[in-house]
């Protein structure tokens, strides 16, 4: 097993534990910094894909900016802890369970079809010029998935914020 490979699972278990704190947590501000921690775990998963720039932008963008907006809504409405129970209520819960067993099925999926780039494919994409067609071409082709995954997540984190906001709204009337 290589460095790589270490490095894959290692990132790989940082992210998946990482998106378990933020549903797990209890207060809105642990899940946010939860979620901080799966995008840099993210971060290094695209650059072991050897997409630097998406690496770059995943951490400036995401874990940065988006992420500084989440927690100044969360301390700036002052929200407090969220009982999961009241959250997850009849078809919801069932919901969830089916999503999470899908996304456990499609991380089983790239965790087996990760590491095909070869050696020489890896030379060969380093000496080529990066321009920025050839950077939309590999995040709408190679990349699409993993991309993809990430806008789901930061939109669960949009709708997360939705909520307590919305619950926090409810409770005031």
């Amino acid at each position: 097993m290589t460095a790589e490979h270490v490095l894959f699972f290692v990132f790989g278990a940082v992210s998946l534990i990482g998106a378990i704190s933020v549903i797990s947590f209890r207060h809105p501000i642990y899940s946010a910094l939860s979620l901080i921690v799966t995008f840099f775990a993210q971060a290094g998963l695209f650059v072991l894909l050897g997409a630097h720039f998406v690496a770059a932008v995943q951490v400036i963008v995401y874990a940065g900016a988006i992420m500084v907006l989440f927690l100044f809504v969360i301390m700036l409405l002052n929200l407090g802890t969220l009982s999961a129970k009241s959250a997850l209520k009849g078809k919801l819960k069932g919901l969830a369970v089916v999503l999470g067993v899908l996304l456990a099925i499609q991380g089983v999926y790239i965790a087996m079809t990760a590491g095909t780039n070869t050696a020489l494919e890896s030379a060969q994409a380093s000496t080529e010029a990066v321009t920025t067609y050839k950077i939309g071409e590999l995040l709408f082709s190679k990349y699409l998935l993993p991309f993809e995954v990430t806008s789901l997540i930061l939109l669960a984190a949009l709708i997360g914020v939705i909520v307590l906001v919305k619950r926090e709204n409810q409770t005031e009337n």
